[in-house]
């Protein structure tokens, strides 16, 4: 996949996404030579409360990833964390995701 890199670079990162529970996955992005690991979770209450609660799961994880990648390299991103956390530092996320999962095929 290609993402928008930092300062209007381009990236080229593989997501890979596997469930690992529930509401949890496990996410691995490989930037070039480089791979990192992710636990995430995916709070039904988050999905609730911002209209999600019909997207599937692994979408809004990849979206986010591909959000955050577009602000910071993989290796900035915390090896553990909630989807909800990630509005805390960007606060434009809550209204973001749900434009960019409507745009997906």
């Amino acid at each position: 996949m290609i993402y928008p890199g930092p300062r209007g670079g381009t990236l080229w990162a593989v997501i890979h996404i596997t469930p690992a529970g529930r509401h949890e996955f496990v996410v691995e992005v490989t930037e070039g030579k480089e791979t990192t690991s992710h636990k995430v979770i995916v709070p039904p209450s988050m999905l609730n409360d911002w209209g999600l609660e019909e997207t599937d799961s692994e979408n809004v994880v990849r979206e986010s990833f591909a959000f955050l990648m577009e602000r910071e390299p993989a290796t900035s991103i915390l090896p553990e964390f909630s989807l909800a956390i990630i509005s805390r530092y960007y606060h434009e996320y809550k209204d973001e995701l749900p434009e960019r999962l409507d745009q997906r095929p």
